[in-house]
């Protein structure tokens, strides 16, 4: 095995620039790795925490199966009771999304119902921003779009046992 080699905590700052530039080049498992890196450094890093659950929600529709796993541990190290709520929502309307794409049955009344899920915790996080802060909204609404726009996108049909008389 390898032994990882450490930061310098003066490398964090432009580290922490990278890690969003990846994610933004589409390239999460990258993003990752630098805020792992970071987080080694300095473990109470939000930003790092949250760039680095974000990068794991990036990986959800590659079916990374233990990326949902850490996202949620790495929600638990958030600071905020709002960050917790905002960022449970991220992951609950990643999930669907990721859902969306696997064209499975069941697929999407799961993406369903990971959606609503999600508004549940937008709608936590709203009651607990700070003011000026509607970022819960728009994703709230992002959320009810979706769901206004395609009407596939149902809760599962529940079958109704009728027992025989006789």
């Amino acid at each position: 095995m390898f032994e990882l080699k450490p930061l310098s905590k003066e490398a964090i700052p432009a580290a922490l620039q990278r890690a969003e530039r990846y994610r933004l080049l589409n390239e999460p498992a990258e993003a990752e790795s630098i805020c792992l890196d970071i987080l080694q450094i300095e473990p109470e890093n939000q930003a790092a925490s949250i760039t680095l659950l974000l990068a794991l929600t990036d990986q959800f529709p590659e079916g990374e199966a233990d990326a949902v796993v850490r996202a949620q541990e790495v929600l638990s190290c958030l600071n905020g009771e709002y960050e917790r709520a905002y960022y449970s929502g991220i992951i609950c309307e990643r999930r669907a999304k990721a859902q969306l794409g696997h064209h499975m049955p069941g697929s999407l009344a799961n993406a369903y119902d990971w959606l609503r899920e999600a508004m549940s915790w937008y709608e936590k996080a709203e009651r607990l921003r700070p003011p000026g802060n509607d970022e819960a909204i728009l994703r709230w609404n992002t959320c009810a779009r979706l769901l206004m726009r395609n009407p596939r996108l149902k809760p599962a049909e529940t079958e109704r046992f009728e027992p025989f008389l006789e």
